[in-house]
């Protein structure tokens, strides 16, 4: 088969495309035959090895992936040959990933696609909305009624959040450029305040009131001095993004008001906590709540191409489709 891999750490320059050996499913395991795969900032991340993972070389990248089961395990109960399946786990702690024509999946860490959904708008939404999900109901524990504050609200995590904590019956305000209003407004925003205005802080104190109870920043910035000026007793301020971020903690605002500050990163979830999200992601994909854009598809021979792009800020999500 093809294959997008590499058998070093570095640069996109150390991705090669060319045969591999087909992997062979395991007794509770499928083998999937991609249709889409989707390229994630994390995939940069394990690549270069600014996130250490085990990658047993050759080692093929990348975590989420849409396609059809070509043959099943002995014990691979529930899944059949012909099914339209999607993963968003794989291309860490040595789990080989997606970036091929053909990859394993454990039974745990597959499901079923629903109805007619189009694999590049199914992959494209997978790892956003998973993300958003677990940092605010498994980490920041939302609560209908409150309120989430999403900073970088138009991009693919923050649109996700947006559109799942307004769906959980939360208010949300949303940090993002002008331009993109109407997109974090489609989501399911109230208000949405532009950071490049002077009057920004401003803005979000008067929106805010007594303050924000989960605080997201989903575009890496961390800047704790000016999230906790903004958030309420008891909020939860989860840190999920921001690898080289090197913030100032003012740690007499954070404990006198019961403050969390809490890491995460989907990375570490558990099998459970992803089936639990697997449901929530299935739910949205057939009700198209997902407003996440496919920016650019390309050909699995260009991932190293993909790769770049993400680390030069590309909005929207990439796609890449076995030729």
């Amino acid at each position: 088969m093809k294959a997008a891999y590499i058998t070093t750490l570095g640069s996109p320059d150390v991705i090669t495309y060319g045969e591999m050996d087909r992997p062979v499913p395991g007794p509770t395991d499928v083998l999937v035959r991609v249709e889409a795969a989707a390229v994630d900032p994390v995939d940069t991340f394990v690549r270069s090895g600014a996130y250490r993972t085990p990658t047993p070389f050759p080692f093929v990248l990348g975590r989420d992936l849409v396609g059809t089961v070509a043959e099943t395990g002995p014990g691979a109960t529930g899944f059949a040959v012909g099914d339209r399946v999607w993963s968003h786990s794989m291309g860490h702690g040595g789990r080989q990933g997606v970036t091929a024509e053909y990859c394993v999946v454990g039974v745990d860490r597959v499901y079923h696609l629903p109805g007619d959904v189009d694999a590049a708008r199914a992959a494209a939404v997978l790892h956003p909305a998973a993300t958003a999900h677990l940092a605010l109901f498994r980490h920041a524990r939302l609560r209908p009624g409150e309120t989430v504050l999403v900073i970088g609200g138009a991009g693919n995590v923050g649109r996700a959040a947006t559109v799942l904590a307004a769906r959980a019956g939360a208010r949300v305000l949303a940090v993002a450029r002008a331009e993109t209003a109407p997109d974090c407004l489609r989501a399911g925003a109230t208000a949405v305040v532009d950071h490049r205005d002077p009057d920004a802080a401003e803005q979000l104190r008067e929106l805010t009131g007594d303050g924000v109870d989960v605080h997201l920043d989903t575009s890496g910035h961390q800047d704790l001095d000016a999230a906790l000026a903004l958030v309420g007793h008891g909020a939860r301020v989860v840190l999920m993004a921001g690898l080289s971020a090197r913030p100032v903690l003012p740690v007499g605002a954070v404990y006198p008001r019961d403050v969390s500050l809490v890491g995460f990163a989907i990375s570490n979830a558990s099998v459970d906590d992803l089936a639990g999200t697997a449901r929530v992601i299935n739910h949205g994909l057939a009700d198209d709540a997902f407003p996440i854009p496919v920016t650019v598809e390309l050909p699995l021979s260009r991932t190293a191409e993909a790769h770049r792009m993400i680390e030069a800020g590309v909005r929207g999500r990439i796609v890449l489709r076995p030729e």
